[in-house]
């Protein structure tokens, strides 16, 4: 145990120099003693602790997980908030209306009464500190089987986060690094008192759509505002009117100099997933199998929802938040496949687990592992797809979204009559444990309202989802091999001939919106007043749900959980073993969700052949790209009128050109969004929204010639508030750097 500890330990401190800049999602907590000499040589002009402190103010506490699920920053003494308009996409579509349209309008609060609450519950959360706790979890979990692995682990984590904030008002999450050779428990303060400040239009925050995403040259104005409210002592605390803005440990000073090629940048945020120690067999069944089909089944539902929404503003208002997230990754995932090929990522992989092999020849721990992955793979691929066809097709549409209450339900009836009919148990005994399933039957049918009013019906999303749903069962006809599928599924094939489908499936998918409750909200409305177990197990929404859902639970579930299991193992003896191989070589942990650093420069890049990209774009190519009345292009007429009248104000480049969007090369991913951008002395230059196509390989494999980030300048920024939202008072709240 000790020995695994210390080489894990020696691999992760040995000297960066053997490491690209560009490259690694680093914890904050291990700078000083991995990368900060490299990051001074490259431009960095803060102390260790200055980055990253317990006890003190550090870069640390300004940057914040944003929701969850991207990252802002603070960025005055007020808890004023930037991050991504996509970011705060949701909250600013749940709070616009047709009559106060914030979405397509704008919106800046004049004073702190008129920021708005979301509907939806918001978080933003500060890391407090780091402990690095890899010996005591390895020593605890020493001797326990794969099986048990898991279920052992979240023992071990709940006893160490309780005694890390144990009378504290703190939360604590532990995450596992290196596919389980390393463990670190983060201590975090959580504040859920989050309201809207500010947003550009949409046509500005999403300026150029989906044509543009993951693409450069980018002209995108990606960013919203919102901002922390606490209690009287400054800690986190329920939504109150008397609630007071937050003063944070540290907020981001703004820089008004900008940037040139080769300047240093660092990205501190809070990165997704990444899989970049992932087999050759795992790119193969990215490349050839899964990303194509996840690509098509999402395209037919941005299809069918599209064709409602250009033709009525409530529709594309109700649908516009589903609609982006779904389409950001529909793109990605197209993106992803290719660029996979285009890098030859799989030929990378294949010679490093070639070169992997020779050396552990003869090493007893190592030498049958590659054997052991082709095997677990060769089990696993004939079902690879019916994991993602239960998520992306199965229970996509909204009705069968829907129809997942009725399972729910249906369990917890199920457990009561099997405790009726129990005669081993005392009458009090029952009646308590009844009164308990009652009780989850009534929050269950509290939670379907709530899901109800996200889903609202109306006929034209009912077009919609009709059309998805037919669509989606001629997708599962055509690629789930006839011999996995449920019976229910198999008799309604069976009515095809001449392998004309269309007209069954959709015969289908009208007589399911028809009969089924869970397609009208009045229905469900009228069976939550008197909640019946008969009525489920009758509902053909319900019916197809559970025929696929036992289908895969019974025969597929197990397989797909054995072969996870298997391949995480195999992967955390591939890392370890990687370590041992090249002891020189710094390893970097995959990114999950947890705060990282990451360092770089401003660059532009070269993607093919006599195609140069320049590292920075201005409001010209917004105005190029223009195209009045356009769902993607169209701009305001203010912003218009200001790039006429060249009112650039203080914001100009020293060309008097206004700057809009610029290129680091560092290493990001989904999760980054919204990150601060900052130069050598922290303060902010512009936010990370988005990759670029030529690198979108990059959550598997890091291509140091063409991964870059595109992040949106902060002077654009500035510049929308303060000329285009006339909110010069937001841009005043900041400590700004000339």
């Amino acid at each position: 145990m000790k020995k695994i500890y210390a080489l894990l330990t020696l691999a992760l401190l040995f000297s960066s120099n053997a490491a690209k800049a560009d490259e690694g999602m680093w914890l904050l907590s291990l700078l000083e003693k991995m990368n900060y000499k490299d990051m001074q040589a490259k431009g960095l002009r803060l102390t260790p602790e200055q980055l990253y402190s317990v006890n003190h103010s550090s870069l640390k506490d300004a940057c914040i997980w944003f929701n969850g699920g991207c990252t802002g920053e603070i960025i005055s003494s007020e808890g004023l908030i930037l991050t991504n308009h996509h970011c705060g996409y949701d909250a600013i579509a749940e709070l616009s209306t047709t009559s106060d349209n914030i979405l397509d309008n704008g919106f800046w609060a004049k004073t702190r009464a008129e920021e708005r609450k979301p509907k939806a519950p918001m978080s933003i959360t500060r890391v407090v500190r780091v402990d690095d706790i890899t010996s005591e979890v390895l020593a605890k979990i020493a001797g326990v089987s794969e099986k048990e692995r898991f279920a052992k682990l979240q023992e071990i984590y709940k006893e160490l986060q309780k005694k890390a904030t144990e009378g504290t008002h703190y939360d604590a999450t532990c995450r596992e690094m290196f596919k389980g050779n390393a463990y670190y428990l983060f201590v975090m303060e959580k504040f859920t008192d989050i309201r809207l400040v500010g947003t550009p239009p949409q046509n500005v925050g999403k300026f150029g759509g989906e044509t543009d995403n993951w693409m450069w040259p980018r002209h995108t104005g990606d960013f919203s505002m919102f901002r922390v409210y606490v209690g009287k002592d400054n800690k986190p605390a329920d939504y109150n009117a008397e609630n007071t803005p937050y003063k944070p440990m540290h907020y981001l000073p703004v820089s008004l100099k900008g940037v040139k090629e080769g300047d240093f940048a660092m990205i501190i945020g809070f990165p997704g997933r990444t899989n970049r120690y992932e087999f050759s067999h795992g790119v193969a069944l990215a490349t050839d199998i899964v990303n194509p089909n996840i690509v098509n089944l999402r395209d037919l539902r941005l299809k069918a929802w599209k064709e409602q929404m250009v033709q009525d503003e409530a529709t594309r208002l109700l649908l516009s938040s589903d609609y982006a997230s779904i389409a950001n990754y529909w793109k990605f995932f197209d993106g992803e496949a290719e660029q996979l090929k285009h890098n030859k990522v799989y030929d990378k992989k294949t010679a490093e687990e070639k070169a992997f092999a020779v050396w552990a020849e003869s090493k007893e721990e190592y030498k049958s592992l590659l054997y052991d992955i082709d095997q677990a793979y060769t089990v696993y691929k004939p079902y690879a797809l019916q994991n993602t066809y239960m998520r992306e097709c199965i229970t996509a549409p909204s009705i069968m979204q829907l129809a997942s209450f009725g399972m729910s339900l249906d369990a917890l009836y199920n457990k009561i009559n099997k405790i009726k009919a129990d005669k081993t148990k005392a009458a009090a005994d029952k009646d308590k444990e009844i009164a308990d399933l009652e009780a989850k039957i009534k929050s269950t049918s509290e939670n379907l309202i709530k899901a109800l009013a996200e889903v609202p019906y109306t006929d034209r999303i009912k077009i919609a989802d009709k059309k998805i749903m037919a669509a989606m069962m001629k997708m599962y006809y055509k690629n789930i091999p006839s011999s996995q599928w449920p019976e229910l599924f198999t008799k309604i094939a069976s009515k095809i001939k001449n392998g004309n489908s269309d007209e069954v499936f959709a015969k289908y998918a009208e007589m399911l919106f028809a009969k089924s409750m869970f397609a009208s909200k009045e229905k469900i409305e009228a069976f939550l007043k008197a909640p019946n177990h008969k009525k489920i197990l009758s509902d053909p929404a319900f019916i197809y749900l559970k025929s696929h859902a036992d289908n895969y639970t019974n025969k597929f579930k197990p397989k797909v959980d054995e072969f996870a299991a298997s391949a995480l193992a195999l992967g955390r003896k591939y890392i370890k073993g990687l370590m041992e191989m090249n002891p020189n070589r710094v390893f970097y942990p995959d990114a999950n969700s947890s705060q990282r650093l990451t360092y770089g420069t401003v660059k532009s890049y070269d993607p093919k052949d006599a195609v140069h990209y320049d590292f920075i774009t201005t409001i010209d190519g917004v105005i190029e790209k223009y195209v009045a009345g356009d769902y993607e292009f169209d701009l305001p007429a203010k912003l218009l009128e200001l790039y006429k009248a060249k009112d650039f104000g203080r914001y100009a480049a020293s060309n008097g050109k206004l700057p809009v969007a610029f290129l680091t090369d560092n290493d990001i991913t989904g999760g980054n969004s919204g990150s601060p951008v900052m130069d050598g002395s922290g303060n902010i230059i512009g936010l990370a929204f988005d990759g670029n196509w030529e690198a979108m390989s990059g959550n598997i494999h890091f291509d140091d010639k063409y991964k870059r980030t595109i992040n949106v300048d902060i002077r654009y920024v500035l510049w929308l508030i303060e000329k285009l939202g006339g909110a010069k008072h937001i841009v005043d709240e900041m400590t700004l750097v000339e």
